[in-house]
């Protein structure tokens, strides 16, 4: 069994990133950077997926610069057995991504592709859901709980009366909610392995995938500071400020 990981390089989560001043971007220069919090949750599914079983090989796919050889590095070291880099500068829209890891999944004969369910830095939400739709693949999303077996895996996520469950038929593609599970650290020796374990380098060329996306940004700024609340004597004061003012009621 084969089991794809995919993992984005994000801005740390606990970095404050600000608007370039001419606001064509976020300022990155000097911020330090991670695997995506959501990736770590699905490497970190398949590791324990691994360790369940005797037949399982785990790939991890990152997209986009050479940089990120680091973070598919951190996943060597947590357990996953080989790397694939599919290089490119330059943002790459969700659905080339899709593409991209479609190509990769029919090529490897992927039976199980685990993905966080969004990354914190674009927050779309989206290649889960678009990878399952053109593979033709069943998919369970926000998982919080998994359970595979040989042929098909149990994918359960939270939903406003409590769990909702389904029974996919691998080959399947799941995305990862927080609780899911608790990312592990790696160990010294881990890490030193890790250097020694695969990483192979392609590039979206090579997939016969194109990346131009049909998006532009035309301004990045902050939001807006919320100004100060006020204090109102009585019900009454509150009611006309929010029907005159507030314009809500």
């Amino acid at each position: 069994m084969k089991i794809l990981v995919g993992i984005k390089r994000v801005v740390d989560a606990n970095v404050k990133v600000r608007p370039k001043a001419d606001g064509s971007g976020m300022d990155l220069a000097n911020a330090k950077m991670a695997m995506n919090p959501f990736c770590e949750i699905a490497v970190e599914e398949a590791i324990r997926i691994k360790e369940s079983r005797n037949d399982v090989e785990v790939i991890a796919v990152s997209i986009g610069s050479g940089v990120c050889q680091e973070q598919i590095r951190t996943a060597l070291a947590l357990g996953a057995d080989r790397g694939i880099l599919v290089e490119t500068d330059g943002d790459v829209p969700p659905l080339s991504v899709a593409k991209i890891l479609k190509e990769i999944v029919l090529k490897e004969q992927v039976n199980l592709v685990i993905l966080g369910k969004l990354s914190i830095d674009s927050d779309n939400n989206q290649v889960g859901q678009m990878l399952a739709a053109i593979l033709d693949y069943p998919q369970g999303t926000f998982a919080c709980s998994v359970e595979l077996s040989d042929d098909q895996i149990k994918v359960s996520r939270e939903v406003d009366g409590g769990e909702q469950t389904v029974l996919l038929k691998l080959p399947a593609v799941v995305t990862t909610d927080l609780r899911l599970n608790e990312p592990r650290y790696a160990s010294l020796p881990n890490i030193m392995k890790a250097k020694k374990k695969t990483i192979d380098v392609i590039t979206p060329k090579d997939l016969s995938v194109g990346i131009d996306s049909k998006l532009k940004i035309l301004d990045v700024s902050p939001p807006y500071e919320r100004s100060a609340g006020v204090k109102v004597e009585s019900v009454k004061e509150l009611v006309d400020k929010l029907r005159n003012e507030a314009k809500v009621i």
